[in-house]
């Protein structure tokens, strides 16, 4: 069919218009200067040095081993993941957050608590190199960033005691976790997401094991104790989030005193109050993971009452409604790092 770009007419009806600016996307064929110009003015020219955001997941359990596997996909994108690379160790339950460049993991559980931090560079596949430490063991924790500083808060400490604890780092340099503040009570097994001014943790279980509904906040700038932001639907543990810049949801997890769920829940980041429903993913789980870009947020693995679960759902943040099937992870498996790790997640924006 002959085109018009423009203005500009070609009959050359073997060339198709390149679906977004990405450095790796395809555009075969020969093109005319004039057209290239304006495919690039409508940001559909492929740029160098514009990678596809790509989201990381790492660790976990299988049905029967703990794992050292890092799995990539490029959120844009449908498909099944791919192998990344490999963590220092076999680990399961660590806290993950991201910049634009670097995924860190930090701690989990191998043979038994770690104060590990561990990072990758998200665009080169490869293993994980040494970044520092906590500043004590702890699994079941989570993590979020902005485009400078990472933060975890919460888990479960070596000596079993539930912690109320966020820390923080400096992304781009390597080195040893910073004290940040307190969350509003001790518990592990919460979600987290974040804003580029912004973290949440949302959820958990505290003391006593009955579950928590407690959305905390923090200002990722400002080290300080965190603040009340409202409360979940219902009181939730082992569920994860994403977000753009503007909006979190978290996805799954375990309903107490309940079941399994595969209920997604929203908030609006810059303002507080309780969650609002965004609708189902396609199936129940919990001890999932996640990622997101500016756009599109990636649940994936966890557990439901079939077992080990190898399924990545994804939803477009911006509307409500239910997930669509994403692919699969490269194996089924629960207890991965909790936290976003992406080149483009709503933190970064």
């Amino acid at each position: 069919m002959t085109r018009y770009l423009g203005g500009l007419i070609t009959k050359d009806e073997s060339l198709v218009i390149p679906a977004n600016n990405y450095e790796d996307t395809a555009a075969s064929g020969v093109w005319t200067l004039e057209e290239a110009q304006m495919l690039a003015k409508q940001g559909l020219w492929p740029t160098a040095g514009n990678a596809a955001p790509r989201g990381l997941f790492a660790g976990g359990a299988t049905a029967s081993v703990i794992v050292n596997t890092i799995d990539f996909v490029v959120i844009d994108t449908t498909g099944n993941a791919s192998d990344f690379g490999d963590l220092a160790s076999a680990t399961v339950a660590g806290a993950a957050f991201s910049s634009a460049t670097r995924g860190v993991f930090a701690g989990g559980y191998t043979s038994s608590k770690i104060n590990v931090i561990q990072y990758v560079t998200i665009a080169t596949e490869g293993n994980t190199t040494d970044f520092g430490d906590l500043s004590a063991a702890r699994r079941n924790f989570s993590g979020l960033a902005n485009a400078t500083r990472g933060i975890v808060g919460g888990g479960v400490s070596d000596s079993t005691a539930n912690l109320d604890v966020i820390e923080y780092v400096t992304t781009a340099s390597t080195g040893n976790m910073t004290d940040f503040g307190n969350l509003t009570t001790a518990r592990f097994l919460s979600a987290s997401f974040g804003s580029a001014t912004r973290g949440i943790w949302a959820g958990g279980e505290p003391v006593g094991g009955a579950g928590s509904n407690v959305i905390d906040y923090v200002t990722i700038a400002s080290a300080g104790n965190a603040t009340d932001f409202g409360d979940l639907e219902a009181i939730l543990y082992g569920g994860a989030g994403v977000s753009s810049s503007t909006r979190g949801i978290v996805g799954g997890g375990w309903r107490a005193n309940s079941d399994y769920t595969n209920v997604m829940q929203y908030v609006t980041i810059a303002s507080t109050g309780n969650t609002t429903d965004f609708g189902d993913l396609t199936s129940t789980g919990w001890l999932l993971t996640s990622t997101a870009n500016s756009t599109r947020g990636i649940f994936a693995g966890g557990t439901s009452g079939s077992g080990v679960k190898n399924v990545m759902d994804y939803v477009t943040i911006a509307s409500t409604g239910n997930a669509t099937d994403f692919g699969d992870l490269t194996s089924a498996r629960n207890n991965l790092f909790y936290g976003m790790v992406s080149s483009a997640h709503g933190g970064l924006s």
